[in-house]
């Protein structure tokens, strides 16, 4: 049995010991998870070596051994590695040649060897041949804070691994804790001197956090500054905090559990975050930490990123990646430049517009739409990868920049298939029709035929968006249905019978930017929820269709009545609000 002292696996081999490979086979399944973070590649191997091919009895001796080294070794010196390795195992190394370890280095990696050897033997505390005390043991031994423990731990305090109440725990043997005490005298008696914190210490360093918390400040924040205001650190003013937060809840200075902010004011918070309210102010604003008004924010923000329209027509070649810069390029220069319709005189201003935006080819056309619809396909799995309880900033702005780009793309289709709405409305327009209100409603058909068409088939779009066009002036003129004899084709004709009286159309146009800066100002008047229902009743906000009464409570979570009373309150408030504004409300 002695010359099995010998672990190097080319000895082992050499012996053939059998027995001692079963025995380690045996071992290799009841291994903790090792310490990864060694500094001397050597002293890891000879882990790896002792946990493979040692026996359990073996390993404790030299677990016992290594500890007793680590109490003469001088971390200023260097040491021969060979040295190392006998002092820990008593067998000369084979190979390993002459090097020298710094005594630094030695001691660290030694202490994880402990730890490591010990954890892989699943010895339980009941086969200690002395008392072993846990973490916290050592925390009320001594009165210093877990975290004092474990740097401890990596100045020198040795540790081994038990098996206790069926789970891996860290101990630490009696011997151990007083080798340590004896070495260290200073500092225990600094940590104990140093935690022994007064009432009235810490009742001032808790009027400093709370009075630099108001300011919106995070624990992480106040207890650096009151650190530095009272010279203790950073880590014993943090479990300070803690620790009071946790006997006095009441008057916490960082309380877990306030009035739980409702849905209504988590989307006033963001809305009023929008407008350029800084989250320093809402912190103050709605009793909350810095971080907890970011957090907040971010998850009304994922909902509203939830929310984009990303409906989009797949298609297989969004997954080739060779041919992303391909489909994500600019508008390619179309080879034949088409050529340019001059518009017919006297048109108004807005339909002489539609003259000046280029008509897009087959090719340019195809490729805007496959772009846009790549880019919604990459936002929409972005966004499947987005936690709404943890939302990642950087992944719901490129989210957000991927909508806006494929809003953009579609925006060129769009402008450049406007006279097509206008050529189907002035054959459907009847003189005593609203031509402009037929075009608007032939804009949003456009513009939903977009969404919809499946470039891949290559058809032209102005053939499936005519058909959509056409389709929504059916239902919206019930005259559509009987043969008509002509048809109109003249832009005299159009514009006889619906003169534009307006003096200046910019004038019209400024009116309207004022009526609307108006309305927004009297919105302010009233509250977060009154707002939100005149706008979602009255379709102030351009994003969403005007709901019913009922479609509103259910949203806000009250009934019809209730929105009904809010609503006329709401209304007052408003012809009150533009009465003193002296603004002319419309009968």
């Amino acid at each position: 049995m002695n010359e099995l002292r010998t672990l190097s696996p080319s000895r082992l081999q050499r012996l053939g010991a059998a027995r001692i490979q079963q025995d380690s086979t045996q071992q290799q399944g009841a291994q903790g998870i090792m310490n990864t973070d060694y500094r001397i590649s050597l002293i890891r191997e000879l882990r790896d070596q002792q946990v493979r091919f040692a026996p359990r009895a073996k390993r404790n001796e030299q677990a016992d051994r290594a500890e007793s080294l680590l109490s003469e070794l001088d971390p200023s010196k260097n040491y021969p590695y060979d040295f190392l390795f006998y002092r820990v195992t008593e067998v000369r190394p084979d190979g390993t040649g002459y090097r020298l370890i710094k005594g630094d280095d030695a001691v660290h990696d030694l202490r994880l060897f402990v730890e490591d050897i010990t954890d892989s033997m699943n010895l339980r505390v009941e086969e200690a041949k002395e008392p072993v005390h846990t973490v916290e043991d050592l925390s009320k031994m001594f009165n210093v804070s877990t975290k004092t423990i474990s740097r401890w731990r990596d100045q020198g305090l040795v540790s081994r691994r038990f098996l206790a109440e069926g789970r891996k725990r860290v101990g630490f043997l009696h011997s151990s804790v007083d080798r340590f005490v004896s070495q260290n005298k200073k500092r225990v008696e600094r940590g104990e001197r140093f935690s022994q914190i007064t009432d009235g210490e810490r009742d001032d360093i808790i009027d400093r956090a709370r009075r630099i918390a108001a300011t919106g400040a995070n624990l992480s924040e106040v207890a650096r500054t009151v650190a530095t205001e009272v010279n203790r650190s950073t880590e014993t003013i943090r479990y300070t905090i803690k620790n009071f937060d946790r006997q006095f809840p009441k008057m916490a200075v960082f309380p877990d559990q306030r009035e739980v902010l409702s849905d209504e004011d988590r989307r006033a918070m963001y809305q009023q975050h929008n407008r350029g309210v800084s989250t320093v102010v809402l912190a103050k604003r709605y009793g909350r930490i810095r971080s907890s008004i970011v957090r907040i924010l971010n998850e009304q923000r994922a909902i509203k990123v939830f929310e984009l329209p990303l409906d989009y027509i797949p298609n297989a070649e969004f997954d080739d990646e060779s041919r992303v810069d391909e489909m994500t390029a600019d508008l390619p220069v179309a080879v034949e430049p088409v050529r340019k319709v001059r518009a017919p005189s006297g048109l108004p201003p807005y339909l002489a517009s539609l003259y000046d935006v280029p008509l897009l080819n087959r090719e340019q056309e195809y490729h805007l739409f496959r772009k846009m619809n790549y880019l919604k396909h990459v936002a929409a799995k972005l966004r499947a990868e987005l936690d709404p309880k943890a939302p990642l900033v950087s992944l719901m702005d490129r989210i957000e920049k991927l909508y806006e780009q494929s809003v953009a793309v579609k925006n060129k289709i769009v402008q450049a298939n406007l006279r097509l709405v206008v050529s189907i409305a002035k054959k459907h327009v009847d003189p005593n029709d609203d031509f402009f209100g037929l075009i608007s409603d032939g804009n949003m058909s456009l513009i939903r035929a977009s969404e919809k068409f499946d470039y891949s088939r290559g058809n032209k779009f102005s053939t499936y968006a005519s058909w959509a066009i056409m389709k929504n002036f059916a239902r919206t003129i019930p005259d559509e249905f009987k043969h008509r004899d002509r048809f109109r084709t003249s832009s005299e004709e159009i514009f006889t019978g619906h003169e534009d009286r307006r003096a200046d159309n910019f004038s019209a146009e400024i009116d309207q930017a004022v009526r609307t800066d108006q309305i927004q100002k009297i919105l302010h008047t009233l509250d977060q929820r009154e707002q939100q229902i005149i706008v979602r009743r009255f379709g102030l906000d351009h994003r969403f269709e005007p709901l019913t009464l009922k479609e509103v409570g259910e949203e806000l979570g009250v009934t019809k009545e209730r929105i009904r009373q809010l609503e006329s309150r709401a209304l007052d408030k408003l012809r009150a609000a533009a009465s003193k504004a002296h603004i002319d409300i419309p009968e």
